[in-house]
């Protein structure tokens, strides 16, 4: 269902209060926003949420509801969330996670190698099928600064599409595009995701 103007509006205002204006010379901290062209097509994008300053994006975790059999819904990908860094990588660490779906558990995080931090994403979309029980997002690669690729352990349907353009220093927060649950019909929580780059 696509948002009213109104809510639309107060997305804008509470992103711009909370992050800044997106640009080089704004006070939210991030230069850029990173995202991929495969996302699913159901959901509205929800609120941003942001590392704290100073903190990049060095781990993550999904939260993933496994599959239902048959006649179950499947809804895969539920949720992202970003844990963010100052130093020791999983010492001074505070996480970031925008909506996520209802449905799952949350896996343990993946850290980049080294210190290292998260600098592009793919992911793991199902295509679209009419009549059928569409999953959209299943899973999530990210990239390290120091080249290494971390796999979330999502599930496997569809296929991973390109990856995002690299983020010159790091990733600092995200923002979900979600679809609401649906009741009786069929549900596909977290369709995309756009990650934000730090400015430093």
């Amino acid at each position: 269902m696509e948002q009213s103007v109104g809510a639309k509006l107060l997305l804008l205002l509470l992103w711009t209060t909370r992050c800044g204006y997106a640009g080089s010379n704004g006070p939210g901290g991030y230069t850029s926003v990173i995202e991929v062209t495969n996302g699913g097509p159901w959901g509205d994008w929800t609120w941003p949420e942001m590392c704290p300053d100073g903190f990049f994006a060095s781990g993550f975790s999904i939260k993933v509801e496994r599959s239902q059999g048959i006649p179950g819904d499947d809804t895969a990908l539920n949720g992202i969330r970003l844990h963010c860094s100052r130093g020791d990588a999983q010492r001074n660490t505070h996480v970031v996670e925008s909506q996520s779906g209802r449905w799952g558990k949350w896996s343990e995080p993946l850290w980049c190698p080294g210190g290292g931090f998260l600098v592009a994403f793919s992911l793991r979309v199902e295509a679209s099928v009419i009549p059928g029980d569409n999953t959209a997002a299943n899973n999530v690669r990210f990239r390290c600064s120091d080249g290494a690729e971390l796999e979330g352990p999502g599930l496997a349907w569809g296929e991973f599409g390109d990856w995002s353009n690299p983020c010159p220093k790091g990733v600092c927060g995200l923002q979900t595009k979600i679809e609401e649950p649906r009741g009786l019909r069929d549900d596909t929580a977290l369709n995309d995701v756009r990650l934000f780059c730090c400015r430093s």
